[in-house]
């Protein structure tokens, strides 16, 4: 057992537990056991408990300092409370299905401790704003972790950029070689990937930063509450504005989802270009045992699928984000029971996406580079046509689609010949455009071209370290 998350073991039943319903007096009986069942969500929101527990502390200390229970009522509900936490902690604690979650749990268990209380620390709030207080701090906690892992991946990724600046590989469009660039330049491209993914979050914990404690069941309370405090307590910025909305209110987990959902599909990219990398036709990088699986009949196989895994989890975090916008989509304000589907997509999002960034950045430090065959694949596909073109407009003045054309049939005769761009004969350049010269032997070499492209985020490898560099400042990579 982790303070993660609490197993569904520890979770009874009504006949187990043989206590009647928390209702009270308006139900004269039980609710059925299909209905008990569909219900409680004990079995998933179990992970609230830490924030469970805070929301009620911070809630006791305002009712205290607003003269609502008196100090002892307070101490009391702090030991109370306190000692529940070590039982969750040690799993200790059964958790009822008739009590349907954790915070009904939580109370339950509090009143067994310390008695009377107890039934006070419920004053001036509903679980309404009790259950959004809690999942608003719970994302906000997760927001927070996701940072520091992609920070982590950053690091992998800048590691590995740094060592190889200047290793020259095909840069591919379509999947065809392009231009030739550096491995630094290419896995730099992932880090202002994940720098948007980090402020994309960064933006939805800004947001949710409201707390919607006090706002009780819709319409506020009529309590001499102070929500300023409560807000202060918990660490978010201000109370929400507005109780309906503050109840009602679930954004900050569509946030979070449509931030997982783009963040997960960069890992899946990733994840695909090392599946590439190091396929059998590739060679670029090896994984290590750490990372790879064998076949059960081909014992030859070394097969990439930690990557693969990494690869698929957009499906269930899309589906996470999907499931959430079609639940809320019809909801009328304010709370409705359908609210309570809004856990377990974002859990479950949650844990793929930290797994996957986990893995990735594994990965990313375990990867081998292959140097040589980067620059073997050099040899297809010419990659410098491009800078023949360039050299055409800019050294003999030719308009661009002119170049283009000629380049195009320069190309050709490279191809027919069976050879690299730099190795046609310049005579047969000239006999397609006279006005060639021998300088553009050494401008077709791919360690010139990838030098040559100075400007301003290119993949030249002075200007991949200034990239580097700047991006350990910016992303506070240390």
């Amino acid at each position: 057992m982790t303070k993660k998350q609490i197993s569904q073991t520890n979770v009874t039943n009504q006949n187990e537990v043989g206590k009647s319903s928390i209702w009270g007096g308006r139900f004269s009986s039980g609710p059925s056991q299909l209905l008990q069942n569909i219900n409680a969500s004990i079995g998933y929101d179990q992970r609230l408990y830490q924030q469970d527990i805070a929301g009620s502390r911070a809630h006791a200390t305002m009712l205290a300092h607003c003269g609502i229970i008196s100090e002892e009522d307070l101490m009391a509900i702090n030991q109370g409370l306190a000692q529940i936490a070590k039982e969750i902690e040690a799993g200790d604690l059964k958790f009822s299905l008739e009590l349907e979650d954790i915070h009904m749990n939580i109370e339950a268990r509090l009143a067994e401790i310390i008695g009377e209380p107890a039934r006070k620390l419920h004053t001036a709030r509903s679980r309404n704003d009790q259950v959004a207080t809690d999942f608003k701090m719970w994302v906000r906690m997760l927001l927070e972790n996701l940072d520091r892992a992609l920070a982590e991946l950053q690091a992998a990724l800048i590691a590995q950029a740094e060592a190889h600046v200047d290793t020259l590989m095909p840069g591919y469009t379509h999947l065809q070689t392009a231009q030739p660039v550096t491995f630094g330049f290419h896995l730099m491209a992932y880090v202002e990937m994940i720098g948007r993914d980090r402020s994309r979050f960064a933006d939805a914990h800004r947001r949710l930063n409201e707390s919607p404690l006090g706002a009780a069941a819709i319409a506020g309370t009529s309590f001499p509450i102070d929500r300023q405090m409560t807000a202060k307590l918990l660490g978010f910025d201000r109370p929400a504005a507005n109780a309906m909305d503050a109840v009602s209110d679930r954004d900050f987990a569509l946030d979070f989802l449509t931030g997982a959902a783009i963040c997960s599909m960069h890992m899946s990219r990733l994840a695909e270009e090392i599946v590439i990398w190091s396929s059998d036709r590739f060679g670029f990088v090896k994984l290590s045992d750490a990372y790879t699986t064998g076949s059960s009949i081909m014992p030859q196989k070394r097969n990439p699928d930690a990557a693969e895994l990494v690869r698929a989890k957009p499906g269930r975090i899309v589906g996470s984000l999907n499931g959430l916008l079609i639940v809320l989509k019809g909801l009328p304000l304010a709370y409705s029971k359908d609210m309570q589907e809004d856990k377990e997509g974002v859990f479950d999002a949650a844990d793929a996406l930290g797994i996957a960034i986990a893995v990735m950045t594994g990965m990313v430090t375990d990867m081998q580079p292959n140097p040589e065959n980067m620059r073997a694949a050099l040899t297809n596909g010419w990659p410098t046509a491009t800078d023949l073109a360039d050299y055409l407009v800019r050294e003999l003045k030719i308009p661009f689609r002119d170049a283009h054309h000629i380049s195009g049939s320069i190309v050709a005769l490279a191809a027919k010949q069976g050879v690299d761009l730099d190795a046609v004969p310049l005579a047969d350049m000239q006999a397609i455009e006279p006005l060639i010269t021998e300088e553009v032997v050494e401008i077709l070499k791919v360690d010139n071209a990838v030098a040559a492209r100075q400007s301003f985020g290119g993949t030249a490898p002075s200007e991949v370290s200034a990239q580097i560099a700047a991006a350990k400042k910016r992303f506070h990579i240390g």
